[in-house]
This record gives C-alpha cells, sequence and structure tokens, in this order.
C-alpha cells in the first residue's frame, strides 16, 4: 500500500477538507505543482485555478482564489483566501 499524504484546505469561513489522500495538485505562483508523501517541505503563493485532490482512484477539483501552501514533513496545507469545490 502506498504510503498517504495528510491535505488540509482552509479558507476563511471553514475548513473545506481534511484527510488522507494520495496526492494532491496545486497552482503555485510560480508554476503548478504536485505533492506526493513525503515530499520536500517548501512554502508557496497560490495563483487563482484548481487544487486537485487524488485519493482511493477518484478526484475531487476545489477552485482557489490566491493563499499560501505549505509542505512539511507531517503533510500539505492549503490556506486559502478563497475556494470553493468545483462544480
Amino acid at each position: 500500500m502506498a504510503e498517504k499524504l495528510h491535505f488540509s484546505l482552509v479558507s476563511p469561513e471553514r475548513e473545506l477538507f481534511s484527510g488522507l489522500v494520495d496526492q494532491v495538485d496545486a497552482p503555485g505562483s510560480e508554476g503548478d505543482f504536485g505533492v506526493l508523501a513525503g515530499h520536500a517541505p517548501f512554502m508557496t503563493a497560490l495563483k487563482e485555478g484548481p487544487v486537485r485532490v487524488h485519493a482511493d482512484g477518484r478526484v475531487v477539483t476545489y477552485e482557489v482564489r490566491g493563499g499560501f501552501a505549505d509542505v512539511t514533513p507531517e503533510g500539505l496545507t492549503i490556506l486559502a483566501e478563497h475556494a470553493r469545490e468545483a462544480a
């Protein structure tokens, strides 16, 4: 079984997602990036675009506008200025 990544997506209104996932793809201000379990730590600003959460063969997409992504040994946290689940 592949190692899982702990991911949290938080907007000013509420936490939209928190759980273990396989991969997260996000729109960094310097280019889109993907994060898997064990990724090297980094922090980056986000631009407007989709955050794709891959878990157990499914992909859930959230639309974000601005904010920051923080990758630590504990996982990935996205603090978005605005976020909502895509329709």
